[in-house]
């Protein structure tokens, strides 16, 4: 009577495998969170760039008389949700509205749920810190107006630049 070679892995080969996965999923789990990080930042450059076309857009209007100014207005949104309200085409004979954007893109650093981190911010304004004309480029502030807008976000870019002063 013969026997049968037995045929499986040893405990020692077991170990190895299951070090060797180890290794590459602890290689691979920073790559992952760097590969998110940087599709989140090509989507807030996405967004930060539709929103300050639009507010060009809208100073371009206003600049050129389509658009009602009291006197001291700068010529930009008094809020950022004029963009997509629209407002009345002063050279339309109907008064048609004239918009901007279709909707205001959401900061994709912003938490989720709707918490902006102690600033007064709605959720339809996408949870963005807007600077007014009148505040200085150094001291960014809200005011009578949106001339620019910015994340709210402290996470560092990867570019090693904060992503409030991008």
């Amino acid at each position: 009577m013969q026997r049968k070679a037995q045929r499986g892995f040893t405990f020692i080969e077991l170990m190895i495998t299951l070090s060797i996965l180890a290794t590459l999923a602890m290689v691979a789990a920073p790559m992952a969170q760097v590969a998110l990080q940087r599709e989140k930042e090509h989507q807030l450059r996405a967004a930060l760039i539709e929103i300050r076309e639009a507010i060009d857009a809208y100073k371009r209007a206003a600049d050129n008389g389509r658009i009602k100014l009291a006197m001291g207005d700068s010529g930009y949104p008094k809020k950022l949700e004029d963009l997509v309200t629209g407002v009345p085409d002063q050279r339309s004979p109907r008064k048609q509205n004239m918009y901007f954007l279709r909707r205001i893109p959401r900061d994709p650093f912003a938490p989720a749920d709707g918490n902006t981190g102690g600033f007064a911010s709605s959720a339809a304004s996408g949870g963005w810190a807007v600077r007014s004309y009148a505040s200085p480029p150094d001291n960014p502030t809200e005011g009578e107006d949106v001339f620019d807008v910015s994340s709210r976000s402290a996470v560092m870019g990867l570019n090693g630049i904060p992503l409030k002063q991008w």
